[in-house]
Parts: structure tokens; sequence; C-alpha cells
């Protein structure tokens, strides 16, 4: 199995296009207001005109108005969502598109229980529990992961090239999620880290490929 890799919180054209020649799979656009790297649905819509067919936008919201969201899927209607903040199942289905959920790791946390609740969507974003919404850039520990999860597994929280390729081979997961481990700055990508975490995982992916 080929790992998917989405670059998050992209803010510059050169940096969408940087990302793609890498091999990025998916763009992430942040429309969150407190976050560095936010973008508004206009200028998320604008950068997502630069991807290439097969190179899938995605608009990461956290507990977003009805309006905000309206704008959001009217501006990228090709979209996949990802949901990072406290949306109910019901919530993350109404505007009827494909989604991802994201769930914040902890001791504690049931990931089985909230799959299960959260089944309609597309797969799992496991990230870092921090203070208020994203990972933060931290790693979580990944042995909380169940040996089974009921939905596919985006990886994220903390990654880079130095630790994605333990990352993939521990966890195997469907998808990894990047966003500071590839920046010079918040919301600044660097293209040359971009090239190095996309090459990371694919050397996991070989080395997994040739593990008996």
């Amino acid at each position: 199995m080929r790992t998917r890799i989405k670059v998050c919180g992209l803010t510059r054209e050169a940096d969408v296009d940087a990302a793609v020649q890498a091999g990025a799979d998916a763009i992430g656009f942040v429309l969150y207001d407190k976050s560095p790297r936010h973008v508004d649905p206009a200028r998320a819509a604008a950068l997502a005109r630069r991807l290439p067919p097969f190179v899938t936008p995605v608009l990461l919201l956290v507990n977003a108005t009805p309006a905000l969201l309206q704008m959001a899927l009217a501006a990228v209607p090709q979209a996949l969502l990802q949901f990072h903040g406290d949306e109910s199942p019901a919530q993350c289905e109404a505007p009827g598109r494909p989604y991802l959920r994201a769930a914040r790791m902890a001791p504690g946390f049931d990931l089985l229980d909230f799959g299960f609740r959260f089944r309609s969507a597309q797969a799992l974003l496991l990230d870092a529990h921090v203070d208020g919404y994203g990972g933060g850039g931290k790693v979580f520990d990944w042995s909380l992961i169940p040996p089974s999860v009921p939905l596919p597994v985006v990886l994220s929280g903390g990654l880079n090239a130095a630790n994605v390729i333990e990352g993939v081979l521990r966890v195997r997961p469907w998808a990894v999620d990047v966003s500071s481990g590839v920046e010079s700055a918040k919301g600044i990508k660097d293209a040359r880290a971009m090239r190095r975490f996309c090459d990371a995982v694919r050397e996991a992916d070989a080395r997994a490929t040739a593990t008996p």
C-alpha cells in the first residue's frame, strides 16, 4: 500500500506548487481564524485552483459557523472537509460531503468508540491532544492507537522527515499529515523540507514492502 501524503496549512502559491511537485496527494487550507495559517474561503479557492487533477484540496474547519461553511463549500466545491473542533456526527454529516474527523489522542481516549460514532467519515485523523485545537506540532504516543481501528487512519501530530519513517512503519496509516514539520515559519513552507518529507514516506513504504 502506498501511504498518501497531506501537506496542511498552506498560504502561498509557491508553496502549493512546491508541495505538488514534492508528491503531495492532498493540500490543506485552514479556515480557522485563530490559526497563524488561516486563509479565508476566497484565498483557499485561489490556491486550490493551482492544484492539478488527482491532488485533493482539504478545508480544515473548527466549529465553523453555518455561514462560513456555506462560503467554504461554494468557494472550493471539490474539497474534502476536515472537522477539527467539537463537531457532532450530525454536524459533520450535514453538508453531505466527504469528510475527515480529527481525533485528539490522549491516555484514556476511546478511539474505537469515537470511530464508531463518526463511522460516516472517510478517515480518522489522529493528532496530539493539546490546549486549543490542532496538535501544536506535538507527537502523541502512537501506542495509544488500537491494533484495529474501524476507519482508515491519517497519522498527524509533529511529523517531519526525521520521524515519519518510524510512524509509517509502526502505525501503517492510510495517510500522513504534515504542517509545522515542513515549515521555515508558521504558514511558510520550505520546499526542500516538503521534498525530504515525501521522500521519507516513500522510503518507509519501500521498507514496509520489503519486510517479510
